[in-house]
């Protein structure tokens, strides 16, 4: 689901939920209760969609959990429910778990490097620093390495500030339990996130710097602006050309991205974008969208370059989407 109140085409799923759900409920309460359960779920809507997107990386599977998770609220007697945003926090994790195993079997035989699909966001996602840094492809890629439980677990406690006993419902675990997993979650994320603060202004300039030297052919200005150890990401799906497996080091990375763009028979245009909620660049082919690159950054430099080519993961960069928490 988008992040705008509800088109026609989504309102008539919404109804058609909404009526397998009254025919459970009495005749004078049943259209009350399921116009509250629409009221509550529109508005958490963008809250539910981040918990599933930072959960899952993947755009069109948090619509999918949002889905499933609307047709699990429409059934639910809302009486019964004390806080209908932890409910559905609750829904929306544990839809996000499930669909965590079927990702984790795609990935397996999914051609080159698997990258986070890129989200194109608005402005009040950059202001949220906190939030905009749990979004970044640097740091979805991090939580990509924890383990599927781990993952909720951080991402409910250290995005959203939930408390453990919700979370614990959430995950189907103890109080206990879920503090320890918090711990190590913490650790093993600290150990590899990206280390300073980088400012959107210091991230805009990079970038500037990094397509005036794509733009010109200028190796060394290429080189000035990569980390020795830059690295270098491609997700082409198996539908695109892209790298298939990490390219280490400035020069090698610097040489295939200037080779690889002289040689394109076409017009190649480059344009500054905000995606999750960061300053990156989107590259277009006689005016068609065909890349996405992400960074990382650290010290002043890029470290990290991610290039999102595969198109199924491009269709969330036609417009802004909103999140929040």
């Amino acid at each position: 689901m988008r992040v705008t109140p509800p088109e026609p085409n989504e309102r008539e799923k919404l109804v058609t939920s909404e009526d397998n759900g009254r025919e459970q409920a009495d005749a004078t309460g049943g259209r009350g209760c399921a116009d509250a359960a629409t009221e509550d779920f529109v508005a958490h809507r963008n809250l539910l969609f981040t918990v599933a997107y930072e959960m899952l990386g993947s755009a069109a599977d948090a619509e999918d959990v949002l889905q499933e998770t609307w047709l699990k609220w429409a059934g639910v007697d809302l009486e019964t429910v004390r806080d209908r945003r932890a409910y559905l926090v609750r829904i929306t994790t544990r839809q996000s778990l499930n669909r965590l195993r079927t990702l984790g079997r795609r990935k397996e035989s999914y051609v080159g490097s698997w990258l986070p699909e890129p989200l194109l966001t608005t402005p009040d996602v950059a202001e949220d620093v906190e939030l905009a840094d749990s979004v970044s492809m640097a740091m979805m890629l991090v939580l990509e390495t924890l383990a599927p439980v781990e993952r909720a677990v951080f991402v409910l406690r250290e995005v959203f500030d939930l408390g453990y006993d919700e979370i614990a419902d959430a995950v189907e675990k103890s109080p206990a339990a879920v503090r320890q997993i918090a711990h190590r979650a913490r650790a093993h994320v600290a150990a590899r996130r990206p280390r300073g603060e980088v400012t959107a202004a210091e991230s805009r300039r990079a970038l500037a710097a990094f397509q005036r030297a794509v733009e010109t052919g200028d190796l060394q200005g290429l080189l000035d602006i990569l980390s020795p150890d830059v690295v270098l990401l491609g997700d082409g799906g198996g539908i695109k050309q892209a790298v298939l497996r990490p390219i280490v080091g400035a020069d090698k990375v610097a040489r295939l991205v200037l080779g690889g763009l002289v040689k394109l028979p076409v017009a190649v245009t480059m344009d500054p974008a905000q995606v999750n909620g960061h300053p990156s660049l989107v590259i277009r082919l006689d005016g068609e969208l065909d890349t996405v690159v992400a960074v990382r950054m650290e010290a002043g430099r890029i470290t990290g370059l991610y290039a999102v080519r595969n198109p199924e993961k491009l269709s969330y960069m036609r417009e802004a989407t909103a999140l929040s928490r």
